[in-house]
């Protein structure tokens, strides 16, 4: 049984705080307006900047690298929910994006 769970895209409102741990250039072609950005590699050096006290949705690309910082984030102590489906489901829902390169937000 895994000790965590995944939630929908639907799921998260406007006050979800949202965890994105793609690379730059994904977070750069577009990301979620309010997310916070923290690369899966940078978690183990950075993860003191998230708040414990706070239920944190954590999203990628696909669900895996999500997967992975959710089951490392728990092991901290944090409370931690991987996002179903990630970026490409929140994309396919049609949920707002933003981009930081100028172009159209997308998720590739």
């Amino acid at each position: 049984m895994n000790e965590f769970e995944s939630v929908p895209v639907e799921q998260l409102t406007a006050d979800s705080t949202i965890v994105d741990v793609r690379e730059q250039y994904e977070w750069d072609e577009g990301h979620i307006a309010g997310a916070i950005h923290l690369p899966l590699g940078d978690l183990p050096l950075r993860f003191e900047e998230l708040d414990p006290d706070e239920d944190l949705y954590v999203i990628c690309r696909t669900g895996g690298r999500s997967f992975r910082a959710v089951q490392w984030l728990i092991g901290q102590g944090y409370s931690a929910f991987n996002v179903a489906g990630g970026m490409g489901a929140w994309q396919d829902a049609e949920k707002p994006m933003v981009s930081e390169n100028g172009e159209v937000p997308q998720v590739r």
